[in-house]
């Protein structure tokens, strides 16, 4: 897998005034501890989904400034000089620990903690932010829609409903949280999600009749494809579709109307025609109430787009960077409404016998004896900037989410409104 590195300027004006500062005041280089997190889970939502993790991992270890980006710096007066030289030779070489990718997450849960100078730090904190709440939104809404599926696959297919990047990485996310497959094809090439798709509606109209179109497509990619049959009127488009195609038809698309009635009329007719083998998919704005809504209906596979990619109205996870630690003192943010605890975290989830999870377990101070039932969370990402050897791949943290659903207690995989599937505790632990 290549690595499209990101510029060291995907971040915040004001991360570079304190570092400036910090700099100049001799605090830079003191020991700290940021921790990322969420105070909250998007309104409603039961669980969150740790998406993200391997694509920040890939950027902060290329996280450097160039001598153009460093040019932008100074000509601009963002950074004095010395600032700028201290940034020429910017290397992470922190350590970092976090929620395995795939990973449930809780309000509170410390989902990444970064530890390292405040200057090396600090630099961090917008890129990744912005990577774990795209990436953890888009996640947290892709295991939804895959949980409401079932055994019926989900294919993403958002990439034209948002920005072309955030589309690779929302490809990526979906993949993680059970997704068979994208239309986006450098999310193929970058990160080996399988790629599917066939035709659009501009391929039918494209051609003087729909069975011209359906013999093109067939002919170029045989009978076993995928024939989009709602571009006029749908059960001629099935007739059609079985005509040119054969019983080996592999499938018909439908993507509009009113889904669950079409749905039972086309299986219907597709039975009626000797076509008892060829599967229906269904697409058209899909979210995981719509996916939920067609369990009864006879539907092979779904096409998810806008609402995968956009979070299913939960665009962001929430997320915040806060500084917990400076050189082994705890420290702590105490304004009235937006609050933080101190010290370093360990994140502890308690299960019963039966393996369904009941607590998660926020420790300050030390992780702690566990007890059974009890498990660790975090693991380590970074040791002194380089990735740790057995950092889950993308396909171990697919298993693994599928694993930690189990997991969840009955009602916190329901998709309407409700608290979270498990309380978080605060405990102190004495090293």
């Amino acid at each position: 897998m290549d690595r499209l590195p990101p510029t060291s300027l995907l971040t915040d004006h004001y991360e570079l005034t304190m570092l400036s500062s910090a700099l100049a005041d001799g605090t830079a280089e003191r020991h700290t501890v940021f921790e990322l997190f969420a105070r909250r889970l998007p309104d409603g939502r039961r669980y969150g989904v740790v998406g993200g993790i391997g694509r920040v991992l890939d950027a902060i270890e290329s996280f450097t400034f160039s001598g153009d980006e460093l040019a932008y710096l100074t000509e601009h007066e963002i950074v004095p000089p010395e600032v700028a030289d201290w940034l020429a030779a910017y290397r992470f070489t922190g350590d970092v620990d976090g929620y395995a990718e795939g990973e449930l997450y809780f309000p509170g849960s410390p989902v990444l903690s970064v530890e390292g100078t405040f200057a090396q730090a600090v630099v961090l904190e917008t890129l990744v932010l912005s990577i774990l709440n795209h990436d953890s939104a888009v996640a947290s809404a892709a295991a939804r829609m895959v949980v409401a599926a079932g055994d019926r696959p989900v294919i993403e297919m958002g990439s034209r409903r948002t920005h072309e990047y955030a589309a690779v990485a929302a490809a990526r996310a979906a993949y993680l949280a059970g997704f068979t497959a994208t239309s986006n094809l450098e999310a193929g090439r970058r990160y080996g999600v399988p790629t599917a798709g066939t035709s659009a509606h501009s391929f039918t109209l494209l051609h003087d009749s729909e069975e011209d179109a359906f013999r093109a497509q067939v002919a170029a990619l045989g009978p076993e494809t995928t024939l989009l049959v709602d571009t006029y009127d749908i059960a001629q488009g099935v007739r059609t579709a079985v005509e040119v195609a054969g019983p080996r038809l592999g499938a018909v698309r439908i993507d509009s109307g009113e889904l669950a009635v079409i749905a039972r009329e086309t299986r219907a007719l597709l039975d009626g025609l000797g076509n008892t083998g060829t599967r229906i998919v269904v697409s058209g704005d899909l979210d995981e109430y719509a996916i939920a809504a067609l369990a009864a209906a006879p539907v092979d596979a779904y096409g998810a787009g806008t609402a995968v990619v956009t979070g299913s109205g939960a665009p962001t996870a929430g997320m915040i960077y806060k500084l917990v630690e400076v050189e082994g003192r705890p420290v702590a943010k105490r304004s009235q409404d937006k609050q933080s605890r101190g010290g370093r975290k360990y994140g502890v989830r308690r299960h019963r016998a039966t393996g369904t999870a009941v607590e998660e377990v926020v420790r300050t101070g030390a992780l702690g004896t566990l007890q059974p039932g009890e498990r660790a969370l975090q693991i380590p990402l970074l040791r002194e900037g380089k990735r740790v050897a057995g950092v889950p791949t993308l396909a171990e943290s697919r298993d693994h989410l599928r694993q930690a659903l189990v997991t969840v207690p009955w009602d916190g995989m329901k998709l309407s409104r409700g608290e979270p599937a498990i309380p978080t505790v605060f405990e102190e632990v004495r090293p």
